[in-house]
């Protein structure tokens, strides 16, 4: 594969406070036995909103536009809806009949709040929990710049009942996703917005010093209170803590050079009234991420259960010209519905041929990746159950592909086991995750 303008350079260097450094060997461009390095371990959750379009036919057989590849377990084939990602059979699996069953209960426009937690805040929990990338970043973050990546197209966090973001560090506590890819890229590459390195260790340490004197003050108030005003500061005890170790990672982090990652040809600029440019840099602004191994751990958003504010509403009418909102295909299922699920496959399969074509140790990025593409409701009614999975990547982690697998009626098991397989394929090993009964041994090897 031609090497993209915009990928990074072993001859380059990182310039900053008036001085030049030659980049170091990083694990983006040196993976290999003679480097000697462990190669990264990655995971990924992508997600697109309003269901997916399984239409039934008269005799039985499969629709050529239904998301699903094939109607039967075993080893797939693609029908056009899926067709982009023929070429990448190997390194895809097909999960059928998996849903949180906290999810259950929320309705379809709710219940991608939980996709990557599985809480169940119908019953049991009174707010959203941890995500599982959240989960892995906090056992292994702490080997990159960054623990996570969370990105969407809106941006934020939404609300209960319509989450903008998938990722969140506990109870109570979601995680805002970043959806302006220049303000991605300065993030990730130029998170120092100009100053010098010695500025910015010195406003680091200012920082640090007045989080110490409020922790301070924090506690000598906490030993004042009633037990329920107590409860209230120890939450903000732990969001300063959490602050605090921030700023001691990033005071770090200052003391390794930055990659340096050239822009030309990605248009950081780019509008949402072009759906696939805007996708695609997204997607790329993730592969950049994991290239140069800024981080491991990622979440997309690519859209919300409730997007009737933002320009996502009309992707349909930009994608297809489709006269309605891009909800409305949800809903009535015109005879667009299999062209939006296929277009929606196109930008997902040109993201996993980016990290299959890349090099990495003996084999290549993908198979270092693991990552999940879905939704939280597959049908017109919105029903919450069935949801449409793939899984892709991930062979080095102990993943394997070619197949649909069928989890339905007594083969019946949470969405949480997979998600428990993929802690343990990058190194988070965890006993359970949500309500888990144990791995997805059907995917591994």
């Amino acid at each position: 594969m031609k090497q993209k303008s915009w990928n990074i350079n072993r001859r380059q260097f990182v310039r900053g406070g008036g001085v030049a450094l030659a980049l170091p060997f990083l694990q983006g461009m040196s993976w290999g036995k003679a480097s000697g390095k462990v190669l990264p371990k990655r995971m990924m959750l992508s997600y697109v909103a309003y269901g997916v379009y399984e239409p039934k036919t008269k005799d039985g057989s499969h629709h050529d536009w239904n998301w699903w590849p094939c109607k039967d377990a075993g080893p797939l084939t693609f029908n056009q809806s899926a067709s982009p990602f023929a070429p990448l059979k190997d390194s895809v699996s097909y999960l059928k009949g998996l849903e949180h069953a906290g999810g259950v209960g929320m309705g379809g426009h709710s219940s991608g709040d939980v996709f990557a937690t599985g809480a169940d805040m119908t019953v049991t929990e009174k707010t959203n929990n941890v995500s599982v990338d959240q989960v892995a970043a906090k056992l292994n973050g702490h080997h990159t710049r960054y623990p996570s990546l969370v990105l969407g197209t809106e941006g934020g966090t939404g609300s209960y009942g319509s989450a903008k973001t998938l990722s969140h560090y506990g109870p109570g506590r979601p995680i805002p996703s970043m959806h302006r890819p220049q303000e991605i890229f300065n993030r990730l590459f130029k998170p120092y917005a100009g100053k010098g390195i010695e500025q910015v260790r010195a406003d680091l340490k200012r920082e640090a010093s007045v989080l110490d004197l409020m922790l301070d003050d924090s506690k000598r108030l906490h030993r004042k209170l009633g037990k329920e005003d107590q409860g209230k500061v120890d939450e903000y005890l732990d969001s300063i803590r959490a602050l605090e170790k921030r700023v001691e990672r990033t005071s770090q982090w200052t003391h390794q050079p930055l990659p340096n990652v050239d822009t030309k040809g990605l248009n950081l600029e780019v509008s949402h009234k072009d759906p696939e440019q805007y996708t695609r840099c997204m997607y790329d602004l993730l592969y950049l991420a994991f290239q140069t191994d800024s981080t491991r751990f990622a979440t997309l958003m690519l859209e919300s259960e409730h997007s009737s504010g933002s320009e996502l509403w009309n992707y349909a009418n930009y994608v297809l010209g489709y006269k309605g909102a891009t909800h409305d295909i949800a809903h009535k299922r015109p005879t667009e519905s299999g062209q939006w699920d296929n277009w929606r496959a196109k930008q997902h399969a040109y993201f996993l041929e980016r990290l299959r074509n890349t090099p990495e140790g003996d084999s290549n990025m993908l198979d270092q990746t693991v990552v999940v593409w879905g939704s939280a409701h597959p049908h017109a009614s919105h029903n919450t159950r069935n949801y449409p999975i793939q899984v892709a990547g991930g062979k080095a982690l102990g993943f394997k592909h070619g197949n649909l697998h069928s989890f339905e009626g007594e083969k019946k098991v949470p969405l949480a086991n997979l998600f428990v397989s993929m802690l343990h394929g990058v190194s988070a090993p965890v006993k359970s995750f949500a309500d888990s009964t144990g791995m997805m041994t059907e995917l591994m090897v």
